[in-house]
């Protein structure tokens, strides 16, 4: 037996500091007036906060780059640009007269307002910000404040998403039986199952066969058989619709089903299926329209935006 749930929920690291707090630490660890790198930075300051070895390994989801990296990273550009840190080479830190200047002065903390208080840096700041300050994005201070580029360009995508798959979500619950039947069967082909669009349009639309709507290909060669039931209904699937499909596999000797359906399923559904001898997978209706977003199903791209790096071996001959 295999149980299988999509989800899209994401994990909190909640140990895991802003980037803003670690602004002080890391010019407390400069104080000693050596030079530290990057990862000496992730060390001391996961010790400093408990971090377990998941939250120091945790990834940003869109960036291939752990979070507290990302953080430690822009702490370091924001106390570089105030003038109270130096880096004599890439990846390396260094304390400057200024911040040991600051750190005599024992500041409760080092955050942005503290830094916008010194000359320059809210020169380089507005700067930075290319003109946009009231922009959507820069409304909320808070919000900027608190979060890393990386992070508010994740954020600001997770959003659009999440509206995307909502209203998505809405448009399938419009639509005619047939179109829905037809709609899951061009998922099902982007997915990678099934054979051809004719092959793939015949194993829908069936009635009155034991809750089964049809069976398609697990893969263009044919070597396995997923049974089909989909659903467009507007209240929460019983477990007894459930229990019926599962019925109809066992009847005829099947291991896999799909069960589709634009609403819900209750949470006893998903207890049931985990407790029999079949694989059978239950997609809700914010589900397939995550799955038709992955697959480019009813969608377009509309914008495209690349995010550079400066590609430190090209300059390692200078």
């Amino acid at each position: 037996m295999k149980y299988i749930y999509h989800s899209s929920k994401v994990k909190s690291f909640c140990m895991i500091p802003d980037f803003q707090s670690i602004m002080l630490p890391i010019l407390e660890i400069l104080s000693d007036g050596n030079e530290h790198g990057l990862q000496e930075f992730k060390e001391k300051i996961s010790i400093r906060y408990n971090m377990t070895e998941e939250e120091k390994n945790a990834l940003l989801p869109k960036v291939n780059q752990t979070i507290i990296t990302n953080r430690i990273s822009w702490a370091r550009i924001y106390l570089k640009k105030a003038g109270l840190i130096d880096s004599p080479s890439r990846g390396i830190s260094k304390i400057s007269e200024k911040g040991r200047e600051i750190l005599r002065s024992k500041p409760a903390t080092i955050n942005i307002a503290f830094l916008k208080k010194l000359p320059g840096f809210q020169d380089w700041l507005n700067t930075s910000r290319s003109g946009k300050a009231k922009s959507n994005v820069f409304e909320n201070e808070e919000t900027i404040d608190e979060k890393t580029p990386e992070e508010l360009l994740d954020y600001s995508f997770s959003q659009l998403k999440e509206e995307l798959t909502r209203e998505l979500s809405e448009k399938i619950r419009l639509c005619s039986p047939s179109f829905f039947e037809n709609l899951v069967v061009d998922l099902l082909l982007k997915m990678g199952y099934g054979g051809s669009k004719q092959e793939a349009g015949q194993v829908l639309g069936k009635r009155g066969d034991g809750g089964i709507d049809g069976i398609i290909k697990e893969d263009r060669l044919g070597l396995d058989a997923i049974y089909i039931q989909a659903k467009r209904w507007e209240n929460i699937v019983p477990v007894s619709a459930v229990r019926d499909f599962a019925g109809s596999l066992l009847s005829k000797k099947a291991r896999k089903g799909i069960f589709i359906t634009t609403s819900g399923y209750p949470k006893s559904a998903y207890e049931f299926v985990q407790s029999i001898d079949r694989t059978v997978v239950l997609i809700d209706g914010l589900q397939l329209a995550e799955f038709m977003i992955e697959n480019n199903v009813g969608v377009f791209v509309k914008n495209i935006y690349e995010v550079k790096k400066i590609d430190s071996d090209y300059f390692d001959e200078i």
